[in-house]
């Protein structure tokens, strides 16, 4: 019996290796708490500031974004755009789906930071490594150790990947955010997102047309089939024809985010 046992938890194993990741990116475009800050200014997102920011708009946010997450049914999410860890806190309780989050502090002039949700049962963060708006987290997947690095500020990237490659030169990478004009290629990524941008897709709406903000990008071993965003009709702002956003100006239209998600599959 104890033999017929082990032989069918390694079988577990390797079909649940087997099987493909899906990793996303979701800026959620300022999602902060409704109490001031004692290290930042963040008076406009109080009940008080220019935003109007109370519980009620507060709550509202969460349980859009934990619907279009729970829509996309990823086996992790990145966030770029959280406050603290107790609004991510707040966000993973109202989600249906079972995630963990991993959040650190960046000490950014606004507050605004990364976080990563993530299915437990395949994805366990080792170690981390905080830079300037660039999160480093070194993460199992599976049984394959990736590093991933989170980046809201891309003139830092290059620094950040030649200090990674320099201590790692052979670690699978997956790098997620703004990565604007970086030169992946010194680094062996592949832009997942450039294939889809070049035929006019983006994940957010400027007067000129839609343009890829953000986008992930990988070592080859994760795979090199191109990503996609994440839309669905009620993630549009009709009127305007751009994702709903929280606030235009400073009006208040109660949606999740101006930015769309985007997601890859990663195969192991």
């Amino acid at each position: 019996m104890r033999w017929l046992l082990a032989l069918l938890a390694v079988a577990y194993s390797v079909s649940l290796t087997a099987q493909p990741l899906h990793f996303g990116y979701y800026e959620v475009d300022h999602l902060y708490d409704t109490l001031p800050s004692p290290f930042y200014n963040d008076t406009d997102y109080t009940p008080e500031g220019r935003y109007r920011w109370n519980t009620t708009r507060y709550r509202t946010k969460i349980e859009r974004l934990a619907a279009v997450i729970d829509s996309m049914q990823l086996h992790a999410v990145a966030l770029y755009g959280v406050e603290n860890e107790s609004v991510v806190r707040d966000l993973a309780a109202t989600l249906e789906g079972d995630y963990t989050y991993f959040h650190r502090t960046l000490n950014t002039l606004d507050g605004m930071e990364f976080a990563l949700l993530y299915e437990g049962d395949r994805i366990v963060p080792l170690r981390s490594e905080i830079g300037r708006q660039t999160l480093y987290i070194e993460a199992l997947f599976d049984c394959d150790t990736v590093g991933i690095v989170l980046c809201h500020h891309p003139a830092t990237l290059p620094y950040t990947l030649t200090a990674l490659r320099e201590r790692r030169p052979t670690l699978p990478l997956l790098v997620a955010g703004r990565l604007d004009e970086t030169n992946l290629g010194p680094f062996g990524l592949t832009d997942r997102m450039a294939a889809p941008a070049a035929r006019g897709y983006g994940n957010r709406r400027r007067n000129s047309g839609w343009t890829m903000r953000h986008r992930i990008a990988t070592s080859p071993t994760l795979g090199n089939r191109e990503g996609q965003v994440f839309l669905r009709r009620e993630l549009l702002d009709e009127k305007l024809e751009r994702p709903r956003a929280t606030f235009v100006g400073n009006r208040y239209r109660g949606g999740a985010s101006r930015s769309l998600p985007i997601f890859i599959e990663i195969e192991r």
